[in-house]
């Protein structure tokens, strides 16, 4: 008599397992390097001269937007879900300032965007009805799809948002709570604006486990007037907000019960990687909170308890940082880049010699058949939780290709705030869990890019959840290359001069700090 009982036990638990998986779904998107090989590819000879990987123009072109970054900071179903196209993302612009675009689908019928993404502003923008925009004709004939232009009255799901609406802030300049309300957002690059009017459409969304598409309404700024540096191919088609903000596509898509209110984000080596939508990571990643930054809670910024050099952890090197996967090269508050600095020169078997970009201070003499061990470097935060930086030096080649030195690549801030780049972040799968407020990682090999049915939801690929802190017992305890960090030691020298250049192609992901309001 017990069997129906049974069975029926049965069914129910595999109706919760089923809920369960349903539940674990995310949305997904593939991110490509502006300056990759595929990025170059697709933007064609109209490019022109592509900057060589490991040469001094290339980093210098990386450091561009991050010292302008440096003067401000600030600015139902829980499936996983992904933009158009399947994720997959290049950099088609002229100008080096925005690294990372994904293809997004908006209204009915459906226009398509090439976006750059910023996890430091909230609004998602797009060219529209334009008075001044960029022009958009260059890069037709180099994608597999034309730039868009928004017209909110070609799509039968738009309408504009009301001054009355709770997300046109009052005071804004409305003068009747039906009046259309408009917005400004003031980029920290010189004279970089986007303005125009606020609408209320359709973005299109696809299932990572094969569920039905899924439209979700959004706010999007109608972009009719843009200058500056948007004028000059900067984020031609526009702008997908990643931030904090209730009107940023991660806040509608999360209030709306369509995701977990959290994204994530994997960073290869070979300059790719992807985005989800409603991840929230894996039960072994380490993770550490998100804190008030200038008294307000408004950003992923995160205190750092101290850093770590091959065998010495600084006394006294606590502080405050942005984690900013836009920034190119990690920069500490002066203080602590002084004494970092100092205890990595002390560490480092290494001849220093200087280089013609005053840039870098810490530079070392190196060979194809002679690098020099590197000290680790190791970042800890509250609770013993740490990550080991994956990628902290930059090789510069000669005229023929061959390695000649490397530098580290650490700078100082302009402020007393720091900012842990996308350097430090290559080899980890990044989460911003809005909902824990906490920021999570885990070692990662990203292997999912390439493979969209797989979500990397499995234990970490390189053993230890953990990177070990240095003790007063391990003096002695010898530097490992960033080439392998996590890894067994190379066979042979080049082997390691293979897998160190390799690490020297980090993912840049877009940040830039925005002050928004609505005017």
């Amino acid at each position: 008599m017990r069997l129906p009982v049974l069975f029926a036990l049965q069914l129910v638990a595999l109706a919760a397992a089923a809920s369960a998986a349903e539940a674990a779904a995310t949305f997904s998107s593939r991110m490509v390097h502006r300056l990759s090989d595929e990025a170059r590819l697709e933007a064609g000879p109209r490019m022109g001269l592509w900057p060589q990987r490991g040469s001094g123009g290339y980093y210098r072109a990386l450091l561009r937007s991050d010292l302008q970054r440096q003067k401000r900071r600030l600015a139902g179903k829980n499936q996983l879900l992904s933009l158009s196209k399947g994720g997959s993302t290049f950099s088609p612009g002229n100008d080096l300032g925005w690294l990372y675009y994904a293809w997004v689908d908006v209204g009915t019928p459906t226009t398509s965007f090439l976006v750059a993404l910023d996890t430091g502003s909230d609004l998602f923008w797009v060219p529209c009805d334009c008075i001044q925009c960029a022009p958009l004709s260059s890069y037709r004939g180099n994608l597999d799809r034309d730039l868009g232009i928004y017209k909110p009255a070609e799509s039968t799901t738009s309408r504009h948002l009301p001054c009355s609406h709770e997300l046109c802030q009052p005071g804004s300049g409305c003068t009747n709570p039906k009046q259309p309300c408009t917005y400004n957002i003031d980029y920290f690059s010189e004279n970089t604006t986007s303005s125009g009017l606020l609408i209320e459409d359709s973005l299109h969304l696809n299932s990572r486990e094969g569920h039905a598409p899924v439209n979700a309404s959004v706010i999007i700024g109608c972009g009719r007037k843009q200058s500056g540096d948007y004028l000059d191919g900067i984020a031609p088609d526009g702008l997908l907000g990643l931030g904090m903000a209730d009107i940023s596509v991660p806040s509608f898509l999360a209030r709306a019960g369509l995701v977990r209110n959290s994204f994530s984000m994997c960073f290869k080596e070979d300059s790719s990687g992807r985005i989800f939508f409603g991840d929230q990571g894996v039960s072994s990643q380490q993770s550490t909170p998100f804190v008030p930054l200038y008294g307000k809670l408004q950003t992923y910024a995160v205190n750092v308890d101290k850093s770590c050099i091959g065998h010495k952890c600084l006394e006294g090197s606590s502080f405050q940082a942005l984690v900013d996967s836009g920034t190119s090269f990690t920069s500490l508050p002066p203080d602590v880049y002084k004494a970092f600095t100092t205890e990595f020169d002390k560490q480092i078997n290494a001849s220093r010699v200087p280089y013609e970009d005053s840039t870098w201070k810490y530079c070392y003499s190196a060979s194809p058949l002679e690098m020099p061990d590197v000290p680790t470097i190791i970042l800890a935060f509250a609770a013993n939780k740490s990550f080991q930086a994956v990628n902290p030096i930059l090789p510069f080649n000669d005229e023929q290709g061959a390695l000649a030195r490397f530098c580290l690549a650490v700078l100082p801030s302009t402020e007393p705030i720091g900012i842990i780049g996308q350097n430090f972040l290559v080899g980890y799968h990044v989460v911003f869990d809005r909902e824990s407020m906490k920021l999570g990682w885990y070692r990662s090999e990203c292997r999912d890019v390439d493979n969209s049915t797989t979500v990397p939801l499995g234990p970490s690929q390189h053993g230890s959840s953990e990177d070990p802190l240095p003790s007063n017992e391990q003096q002695t305890s010898p530097p490992v290359t960033p080439a392998t960090t996590g890894t067994a030691p190379p066979s042979s020298a080049t082997t390691n001069r293979q897998m160190l250049f390799a690490s020297s192609y980090p993912l840049l992901f877009l940040t830039m700090s925005t002050v928004f309001f609505i005017s």
